[in-house]
């Protein structure tokens, strides 16, 4: 078994994976927090995290035999990436950049779910060449599974105060996946913790969604509320969300170990259709179509063309803040007036308010 693991590890490098860590899955400890951050409501809309209850927090209820998990880590910091990325990214959300749209980092490429569920059932065809059939599933981010927790457990960082895992060598930048599996393999050993005082995500937070350390009120999150949250924005963060139309990344830009972010070795994250400097107004006059082609293969897609204009649509009323020449927008946001979505048409008519003030 110390063996295979060695191998295991080794296979999944060879496979993309930055790291390739072990557990078992024994998350009791977890169930409490869980239960308490579902009865304060803070999941909003997300149904699904409490409608399988405790199963996320006990795998081998999901996946019956489940004794281990292999859990993995893929960069996605785009290949080209050099040190000054970071700023630029900071950049992007300053109020004279407003007329462009922000898209966070790990959207701007190929979806995730389709690169690191193929390469992890890639390792498990090499785990059964090896050993012949064995008890497994694969997931990322794609069932009721504590992935963070396991991930965190497995060694292959900690978690931070916006709750996201990380790590000193990669920061935060990178995707999580797990196979539970029903192989005795050797565990590893779980990292210490090295956020210490600091509190810049915490901080930098628009809509103060990081309630406290460890504890995230999704409700009040720019990446639910863009992503998760099917109907309307609340008015009382419209104005917070700026230019962001698709998730955010600013307690991730402004943590201090992710100078440490490392490039992916796969090309599936580089950018596509321009994401990294689209203009608003482009990306508003997008049809239905245009939209489902243009994004084809990407997460994004899997808000709707609906949602994409409800975002694009705050951001454009955002730019009257900054005061961005107004004509062009203007006449972009009256072109939608009459949408047929009553979602658009509200977002619309709401950005043309601030136009108007």
């Amino acid at each position: 078994m110390v063996a295979l693991a060695v191998t295991i590890k080794a296979w999944g490098r060879e496979l993309g994976f930055a790291d390739v860590r072990i557990t078992d899955v024994d998350l009791s400890q977890q169930e409490a927090g869980f239960e308490a951050w579902l009865a304060h409501g803070y999941h909003g809309e997300m149904d699904y995290m409490a409608a399988h209850g405790l199963k996320r927090a006990r795998p081998a209820e999901l996946v019956p035999g489940t004794i281990r998990s292999i859990s993995v880590r893929m960069d996605y910091l785009p290949q080209d990436s050099d040190a000054a990325w970071r700023q630029r990214e900071k950049n992007r959300l300053h109020p004279n950049a407003s007329h462009s749209a922000t898209v966070s980092l790990y959207a701007r490429g190929r979806d995730y779910h389709k690169v690191l569920r193929s390469r992890l059932q890639q390792l498990a065809d090499r785990i059964a060449a090896e050993i012949g059939p064995f008890g497994y599933r694969v997931f990322t981010d794609s069932a009721p599974v504590m992935e963070v927790a396991l991930a965190q457990k497995a060694g292959l960082g900690w978690r931070g105060k916006h709750t996201l895992l990380l790590n000193r060598e990669a920061g935060s930048l990178f995707f999580l996946g797990e196979m539970l599996t029903d192989i005795p393999l050797p565990t590893d050993a779980p990292v210490t913790a090295h956020c210490g005082q600091c509190s810049a995500c915490i901080d930098v937070c628009p809509t103060k969604a990081i309630i406290a350390p460890y504890t995230l009120d999704a409700r009040r999150c720019i990446s639910y509320l863009t992503i998760e949250l099917k109907g309307s924005i609340p008015l009382e963060f419209r104005s917070l969300i700026g230019n962001r139309v698709y998730g955010c990344d600013d307690c991730q830009l402004f943590c201090p170990w992710n100078k440490f972010a490392q490039p992916s070795t796969l090309n599936d994250f580089d950018v596509r259709n321009g994401l990294d400097n689209a203009s608003l107004v482009t990306l508003f006059s997008w049809t239905e179509a245009q939209f489902n082609e243009g994004l084809q293969g990407s997460p994004i897609r899997r808000i709707g063309h609906e949602r994409w204009l409800r975002n694009i649509a705050v951001g454009l009323g955002n730019t009257a803040a900054a005061g961005v020449n107004a004509v062009e927008i203007i006449a972009a946001l009256q072109a939608r007036a009459d949408d047929p979505s009553a979602l658009v048409r509200e977002h619309v008519a709401w950005a043309l308010e601030q136009h108007a003030v």
